[in-house]
């Protein structure tokens, strides 16, 4: 699927979630042939519900048969919510998470590592805050680092 297609797919979606007060977090689409999966995830404040899944899987669905907005026939169209561990993708993510324990993968070193954990303590003009706890042999640290030099960023479930 091109990106044209599956930003195509983005817009339908979100114009649907809106009419539900819900967040298109991620869509995405894996697999070939018949084994192809569009997944959709969603999110609002208070939580998705099993019936905002279906809501959305159903009008998206038909919207997107009725268009064939999908090139290739065959797919599967999963609703879901993005989970505990959701990633964190845009910017206002990073805001509406703040305080949050978050897992960051960086595309260059920070401090020697590409890999840190802690609490997200502030997003500002694209640049995050890390309050990093103690480890073994380390005294807890604040880390602040660009945006741009992260790959890849998740909320840690606390319990």
């Amino acid at each position: 699927m091109a990106a044209a297609e599956l930003e195509k797919v983005r817009e339908i979606t979100e114009r649907v979630a809106a009419d539900y007060g819900l967040e298109v977090v991620e869509v995405e689409l894996r697999g070939g042939g018949k084994a192809r999966m569009l997944r959709i995830f969603i999110d609002k404040p208070e939580g998705v519900t099993h019936e905002d899944c279906a809501n959305l899987s159903r009008e998206v669905g038909a919207i997107l048969d009725v268009e064939d907005v999908v090139p290739g026939g065959a797919y599967t169209l999963e609703v879901s919510s993005p989970g505990l561990d959701r990633k964190l993708l845009k910017p206002a993510d990073y805001e509406r998470f703040k305080g949050s324990l978050v897992k960051v993968v960086t595309r260059e070193p920070v401090n020697g590592s590409k890999n840190l954990e802690g609490r997200l303590e502030d997003y500002l003009d694209g640049r995050i805050t890390l309050e990093i706890p103690a480890k073994k042999k380390q005294p807890a640290s604040r880390v602040e680092l660009q945006l741009s030099n992260v790959e890849r960023a998740n909320l840690v479930p606390e319990f």
